[in-house]
């Protein structure tokens, strides 16, 4: 049985030759238990059939009383296809849904009832890792004092609308989401962390991409993004331990 549909939620999937992972993504939107959904997917002019696969569904979230938005021109990759989105998006929460991720079933009737009991301007909660070989691991999600990466999770990421007209990506690094989120809890936003699993995740994507060369080039990047934002020096050895933990997983 569906709840009411009260608060209208956007959904942004960005994608690009995401042929391969596209319906798993697509398809856990569509069959979300809540239906007040906005759902646009931003394609970079993908050479395969990511734009067909997606041309497949118009009738089925039509049936839905979904609306379906499908846009595909050439960007200036990932951030630049998010901010895109983002600004299209008309719904009173937006999140961002990655080609080759899922949401659970309920995933946003559960971030829909948590904001109307709180009220919050972000959520995120947690998800399911899933390895290469098929095995799968529970990240959770936490806040707390000491900013961390670690303890968010982007999938699960839902952001009032007007805040992407305050903060927006810097199409500059791999860790350009996580600028954002540290920008937005800078600004004293209410942040509110559910910990359920509500979106499964693939490993293995740009931010997983492994050698110790570009692990020291993504070192850098994070630490940066931590300075910026008024961060202590110390946060060096957080950048240094989590991308050379990653590399050395990889190898």
């Amino acid at each position: 049985m569906e709840m009411n549909d009260s608060v209208k939620v956007s959904v942004v999937t960005v994608c690009y030759n995401s042929e391969k992972t596209i319906r798993d993504t697509i398809e856990s939107v569509l069959n979300q238990t809540y239906s007040n959904i906005e759902y646009l997917i931003i394609d970079g002019k993908s050479a395969d059939r990511t734009v067909e696969i997606a041309e497949e569904y118009r009738q089925a979230f039509a049936e839905r009383g979904m609306e379906y938005i499908i846009s595909s021109e050439k960007d200036h990759g990932i951030y630049d296809a998010m901010n895109k989105g983002t600004q299209r998006a008309t719904g009173e929460l937006v999140g961002i849904l990655n080609s080759d991720d899922w949401y659970e079933k309920n995933a946003v009737e559960r971030v829909v009832d948590t904001y109307e009991k709180t009220a919050f301007d972000m959520f995120y909660a947690d998800i399911r890792l899933i390895k290469p070989d098929g095995s799968s691991v529970v990240k959770h999600s936490r806040y707390r004092k000491y900013a961390t990466s670690r303890d968010w999770n982007h999938p699960t990421t839902f952001v009032k609308r007007n805040i992407y007209d305050r903060f927006h990506y810097q199409c500059k690094v791999v860790y350009d989401d996580w600028d954002f989120i540290l920008k937005v809890r800078n600004a004293g936003y209410k942040i509110v962390v559910l910990n359920e699993v509500l979106a499964d995740f693939r490993m293995g994507g740009a931010s997983n991409e492994g050698g110790m060369r570009r692990a020291l080039e993504k070192i850098k990047e994070r630490y940066t993004i931590y300075r910026q934002n008024g961060m202590s020096r110390f946060y060096l050895i957080e950048c240094t331990v989590h991308e050379i933990a990653k590399a050395l997983l990889k190898e």
